[in-house]
């Protein structure tokens, strides 16, 4: 068979799309269907998914079938409409901060959050002043009764959650190879981006099916997301491979319940001038990418609010991916660079 080529790209922290290289490769497939088995008395039920997130049904292999879709849940609920209450977690600075703060420009109401008491009393205070009263609490998203501790301040603060926005996440602040990693980081990395995540997915669907209006959780990807390699920070990239896995999986278990009023979307804001980032910043490469492909986190807030604000506004209860650098983004600016040298040395000298 005839190879052709395409363009291969390395990632970067909080970049999911591809970037860099030219090699060959086989024309794409499309993705086969998923198949699994549960095994209930004398029915094996097949699920079976594509992209198109089929509905799951049942086979009795002495020839019935049966419709394995739930009944369990009605899932009726109200309509949705502005001002939307948002929780955001790690929300004190970086992305999150800028998200909190571009949803209240707009009239929403907002909880902010971080494990870092002493920074959620400074980000709550900073916002009060450009705002007004504001709602901010600690929470540490690898603890289970801290995550359920923040649902219960939104309960009594707002009464409900329309977004939630699962935003906590670290890399340690450690860029090595992983033989180098110690066991501190690896923890903090993997508790923090897996457990951290698993946690608040689940006390946020457990609140929103019992929220009249139902409620969208927003996971946000990284670099790895896309299953591309990130040496020097393989665990972090491992970890945002798994966010992709888990929200399609708690989409597919949304699904086989029949539930109609809770969604979980993917987010990905690319990459974004924070400390996580620029503390890699370290070779020729990552300073090329980064100042070619990064933006500041004001920026990509600004583009990436209307969007989620959009989905409840539509009314539309289906899975989304919302993307601030789409690959069509990625290589125009890459291509700007090569040919017009545009946004050299933008954010650290590269020479």
């Amino acid at each position: 068979m005839a190879m052709t080529p395409y363009l291969h790209f390395t990632t970067f922290p909080s970049l999911s799309s591809p970037l860099l290289f030219c090699k060959p490769h086989h024309p794409p497939f499309s993705q086969p269907p998923y198949l699994s088995t549960l095994q209930f008395n004398r029915y094996t039920f097949l699920s079976v998914s594509s992209r198109q997130n089929q509905k799951p049904f049942a086979v009795n292999f002495s020839s019935q079938i049966v419709n394995a879709e739930s009944s369990s849940s009605s899932n009726t609920r109200e309509p949705m409409r502005p001002p939307y209450n948002v929780l955001i977690t790690g929300s004190t600075k970086g992305i999150g901060y800028a998200l909190a703060k571009e949803f209240l420009q707009t009239g929403d109401n907002v909880i902010i959050c971080s494990r870092s008491a002493e920074r959620v009393e400074s980000a709550v205070k900073s916002l009060r002043e450009e705002f007004g009263e504001q709602h901010g609490t600690k929470c540490d998203v690898r603890e289970g009764l801290d995550v359920k501790d923040l649902v219960g301040f939104a309960q009594r603060n707002l009464k409900y959650i329309d977004i939630w926005i699962n935003n906590a996440g670290s890399n340690a602040y450690s860029y090595k190879p992983l033989a180098e990693a110690s066991d501190d980081d690896l923890i903090e990395v993997v508790t923090t981006n897996t457990l951290g995540l698993m946690i608040c997915c689940r006390e946020a669907m457990k609140m929103m099916l019992n929220q009249p209006r139902g409620g969208h959780i927003f996971n946000i990807d990284g670099a790895g997301s896309d299953g591309r390699p990130t040496p020097r920070f393989a665990a972090y990239g491992a970890t945002k491979r798994s966010v992709v896995h888990l929200t399609k999986s708690l989409q597919a278990e949304l699904q086989m319940q029949d539930v109609k009023n809770v969604v979980v979307h993917n987010l990905s804001p690319g990459m974004v001038t924070t400390d996580l980032l620029m503390s890699g910043a370290t070779t020729k490469q990552a300073k090329f990418f980064i100042n070619v492909l990064a933006e500041p986190a004001e920026v990509v807030a600004k583009s990436l609010v209307p969007n989620i604000r959009s989905v409840p506004a539509s009314g539309s209860m289906k899975p989304t991916y919302i993307r601030f650098l789409t690959g069509i983004k990625a290589y125009s600016q890459i291509f700007s660079r090569f040919a017009f040298g545009a946004r050299r040395n933008r954010y650290m000298p590269e020479d």
